[in-house]
């Protein structure tokens, strides 16, 4: 059953393989293009900026906010900084993707930005404070009342066997 399989195969395998071939019933001809393949309408080609890829078809001011950290203000204070244009992403050439590099490493982002929020929560379960102990029991820590609401943080509710509703 597998060799059955296999024999069309063979022939348009070494078609391919075989480059010394030259008869044109034998050669099989793959033009290569020098422009970046295109699915459905969209480049593949990604600004990567900050370690994230930022969409193409956005507007830069929306693609920043792809990375965590930037939010709608800190985007258009780096628009800002460097007297960009808020055009689509794609449309940046090379030298102006090095240069907003550059500006969004100023910034705290993503990973370090994860590590210092961690560690700030850390310091407050460890020294025992309100809030670090609002974490560690899985509550709201900025006051929030916890009778009706908070179910995210609490979970699901779990029924109490014998009591009853009034």
């Amino acid at each position: 059953m597998a060799q059955a399989l296999a024999t069309p195969v063979l022939p348009s395998l070494s078609l391919i393989s075989n480059p010394i071939s030259l008869s044109p019933k034998n050669s099989i001809f793959f033009p290569l293009s020098t422009s970046l393949p295109k699915i459905g309408g969209l480049s593949i080609k990604c600004a990567r900026v900050g370690g994230v890829e930022i969409p193409n078809n956005k507007r830069v001011e929306y693609s920043l906010q792809y990375i965590h950290g930037i939010g709608r203000t800190a985007a258009r204070q780096i628009l800002n900084d460097l007297s960009f244009e808020n055009k689509i992403t794609k449309d940046f050439s090379e030298e102006e993707l090095t240069i907003l590099r550059d500006e969004v490493s100023k910034y705290k982002i993503e990973g370090d930005l994860r590590r210092f929020n961690g560690l700030a929560i850390r310091r407050l379960k460890e020294i025992q404070c309100y809030r670090g102990v609002r974490h560690i029991q899985g509550l709201p820590c900025r006051g929030q009342r916890t009778k009706n609401n908070c179910r995210t943080l609490k979970g699901k509710r779990v029924a109490i066997p014998g009591k009853k509703k009034k």
